[in-house]
């Protein structure tokens, strides 16, 4: 097996399966893999988009990672870091995120650097940067 990205976003979700049907409807994500608990929580998914990936769980209230570990709405609504989504189809992608009622944080606009772009939080608070301009061009 050929591996692909070498930095793979982890992010938790309290309602992951919801956010999972989500981040695919916003954004074009695909399922990779859904393993779930016995108690209808997500143990671990896998979601693709191109060659990349990100990794999603079910919010964990107890366990040995906990204090380390916060959603956007227990911290003020802020975050530390986000994804970067990037799309030869930012109108396309824009237009989905705004329909699956992704809050806009910066509105989709042509940037200085090249391309557009537009960043959003999703339902949960979490930070989602989107883009057409692509450094790895």
């Amino acid at each position: 097996m050929t591996m692909k990205s070498q930095l793979i976003p982890a992010i938790s979700y309290r309602d992951c399966v919801r956010m999972i049907d989500w981040l695919c409807d916003a954004f074009g994500f695909k399922k990779n893999a859904v393993y779930m608990e016995s108690d209808d929580t997500v143990a671990h998914a896998q979601l693709t988009l191109g060659d990349g990936m990100v990794m999603l769980s079910s919010y964990q209230k107890q366990g040995e990672m906990r204090s380390s570990f916060a959603m956007p709405d227990e911290v003020g609504g802020r975050e530390t870091q986000t994804c970067c989504v990037i799309t030869e189809d930012c109108d396309g992608v824009y237009a989905s995120a705004k329909a699956a009622g992704a809050k806009m944080i910066l509105d989709l606009k042509e940037q200085d650097y090249g391309g557009k772009s537009f960043s959003c939080a999703d339902p949960e608070g979490h930070i989602w940067h989107v883009g057409s301009y692509n450094p790895w061009a």
